[in-house]
Order: structure tokens, then sequence, then C-alpha cells
């Protein structure tokens, strides 16, 4: 019996080692796994933080990349167009010169008359603007358009040619949407700065007459038209409406007697007559009457034709 009992002893006791030995192993595993876990963990965490930092500093390299191409780009504009700053207000502009300066700016001094008639032209530049500077270079006659900003080619080049061929260029708003410029003094102020300085640009010159879109005595604005009145004139701006119309604006279109009598009829009647009418696509009848217009003019006793100055008597529909 002794010797029986030996063997199951024996294998007991190593049932019992086996088993304290996996319970150690397993509270070792325990111990281990959570310090291993955090090892793994803290590496990670170190990585995602070195990517951060190179992500950063790769991010500061290229914007120092981009500030300096910029200023290169900005040296190399100045150095290439010559360009002066002077002060428009509240408004600082680049003065350029991509035009020809002689004979752009008409004549200040105004000759006397008993009756000063200036023709002025809204809307444009359009597909008409080159035939109407040949029609009033054939009648050897100026005037001034109050052109929107048009950016296309043919607009820029239309520009340009009305500068070059010594009339005057006034200012008509940039987009002519009037939700848009009278919406607010910021508005407008943000409009009246982008044609201000679409035509610098393109032309050299510094406008100082302005037409509000739909004149001054619209009933589109909300706000007073003196606060926009005001404005202009901190900017040492004119405004400039009209006491003639041509009729052209409206939705019918005019036959040319009808636009003759209507640019005519009334002249002599005014010492000072600006004639309202418009470059537009829409509008081919005002060209083909604007040489019988203008023949009718030249025809009056004492009257001249001439384009908008700073010696011009304004026509202002608001007092």
């Amino acid at each position: 019996m002794g010797e029986e009992q030996r063997p199951q002893g024996d294998a007991r006791r190593r049932r019992v080692q086996r088993l304290k030995r996996m319970i150690v192993l397993l509270v070792l595993v325990w111990m281990i796994l959570p310090v291993g876990l955090s090892i793994v963990l803290l590496g990670k965490v170190r990585g995602l933080n070195r990517q951060i930092i190179e992500t950063q500093e790769y991010l500061r390299q290229m914007e120092e990349t981009v500030a300096q191409q910029v200023q290169m780009t900005g040296e190399e504009q100045q150095t290439g167009k010559e360009q002066q700053t002077q002060q428009f207000g509240r408004k600082e502009v680049i003065v350029t010169s991509p035009v020809d300066d002689q004979d752009i700016v008409p004549a200040a001094v105004e000759p006397e008359a008993a009756h000063k008639v200036y023709l002025t032209f809204d809307d444009g530049p359009s597909k008409y603007t080159e035939d109407i500077l040949d029609i009033l270079d054939t009648y050897d006659v100026k005037a001034t358009f109050f052109v929107l900003g048009k950016e296309n080619e043919h607009s820029l080049e239309m520009l340009k040619e009305i500068a070059e061929r010594g009339h005057t260029i006034g200012m008509h708003s940039y987009s002519h949407k009037y939700a848009d410029v009278y919406r607010s003094v910021e508005d407008f102020s943000a409009d009246f700065y982008r044609i201000y300085s679409y035509i610098l640009d393109n032309t050299g010159i510094q406008s100082t007459c302005y037409r509000f879109p739909g004149g001054s005595s619209n009933t589109i604005s909300d706000i007073d038209m003196h606060v926009f009145a005001d404005f202009l004139a901190e900017q040492e701006v004119e405004f400039y409406d009209w006491n003639i119309s041509s009729g052209d604006a409206g939705s019918v279109l005019l036959d040319v007697d009808t636009l003759v009598q209507n640019c005519t009829a009334d002249i002599s009647r005014h010492g000072t007559s600006i004639i309202l009418m418009h470059d537009a696509a829409s509008r081919p009848t005002t060209v083909e009457a604007l040489p019988q217009i203008i023949e009718n003019i030249l025809a009056m006793e004492d009257t001249v034709i001439l384009p908008i100055t700073e010696d011009t008597t304004p026509i202002h529909h608001i007092h």
C-alpha cells in the first residue's frame, strides 16, 4: 500500500507545481502586458509628435518660400513698371503710364461761348465705341465717356483708345449693379475704388468725374444720395448728371430723327448742356444719329462742343 500511494503523491505534487507555475506565469503576463502596451503607445505618441513637428516645420518653410516669391514678384513689378505712388483721398494708388500721357487730358481752360455742350456716353466700352470715336474724330469733337469695369480684351483696348484720342474718361461705377453699389457707403466706396483703379491701371489717368448709375435722382437707393455725393467730395471727385437726355436708355429703340430732336431741341435754352447718351451694344441708332446731332449743334450760333474738365459747370439733380 505504501509503495502504491507514493507514485500517486508524486503525481499530485507535480500537478500542484505545474499549477503554481501556470499561476505565476499568468501573474507575470498580466503584470508585463500593461507595461508593454504602455511602451508601445508611448512610442506611437512620440512618433506622432515627431510627424507633427516635421509637418509644422515643412509648412513654415513653405510659407517663407511663398513670402519670398511674393516679395520678389513685387520687386520685379515695381522695377519693370517704374511706378510712382501717390495718395488719392484715403486710398493709396499706383500710378502707371501704359499709354502716352501727351494729349490725353483735355485742356483745362474752356473757350468762351454762350452755349457749351457736352456729349456724354454711359455704359461703355461697347462694340460701338470705335464707331463713336471715329465719328467724333471726323468732326474734331471731344466727348466724355462714363465707363464701367469691363475686363474683356476689346473693352480694355477701347478704354485705352478713348484716352489716346484725347477724350475725358469718367467713372460710372464698376459693376453698374444698383443693389450692390447703393447697399451701403462701404459697398459704394469699394465699387468706386475698383472703377478708379481700373481706369488708372489701364490708361494712367486719375479720373476726377463720376456719374451715378441712374443719376443722383435715382429712386433705387434706400440711402440718401447726398451721403454718396459727400463721399465723392471727400475724394475730390465731382459728379455730373444731365439736363438733356437722348432718351436712348429706354426699353424702346428710338429712331434717328427722335434722337436728334431730343439731343438738340433745348440747347438754346441752356448756357451749359450736358447730353446723356449711351455707348451700348443695344443702342445702334445712337451711333447712327450722332453725326446729325453734332452737325446740328455745330451749326448753332455761339455754341461749342466740349469734353468735361475741371472747369465744367456740373449739372446736379440733387442739391
